[in-house]
């Protein structure tokens, strides 16, 4: 009995206008909150992710290419050279193929949400 007048009473909370007068525009302002679309931003970090991936293969393959050329006919620090190389191209095919796949399914996830 108690709690059915308790829900009776209890006045409506409207979560878009805050007791001090303010809209939610307003409280995105003060603290700073983008209105980017979370699939946009996830899409750039990605990206972002990706491409840092890409620069570090990269290097360790001028790396790889730096140690060949200063083995100095080592078979050993050529053979290591080599395993070098060959991680670094496979990583390089891992990463763009992982950069192409995210890319198709982010453009595929904003046209069929385009219309939402």
């Amino acid at each position: 009995m108690v709690m059915a007048i308790a829900f009776t009473i209890a006045t409506p909370v409207l979560a878009v206008v805050d007791p001090w007068g303010g809209t939610k525009g307003d409280v995105e302002a003060e603290i700073g909150l983008g209105t980017e679309d979370p699939r946009i931003i996830a899409g750039a970090v990605i990206n972002v992710m990706l491409g840092f991936l890409g620069i570090i293969a990269v290097v360790l393959i001028l790396f790889a290419g730096f140690k060949w050329m200063t083995a100095a006919g080592s078979e050993d620090k050529v053979a290591e050279a080599k395993k070098l190389l060959a991680g670094g191209v496979i990583g390089l095919v891992i990463i763009l193929a992982a950069w192409g796949l995210a890319t198709y399914v982010i453009d595929i996830l904003l046209e069929a949400t385009a219309n939402v």
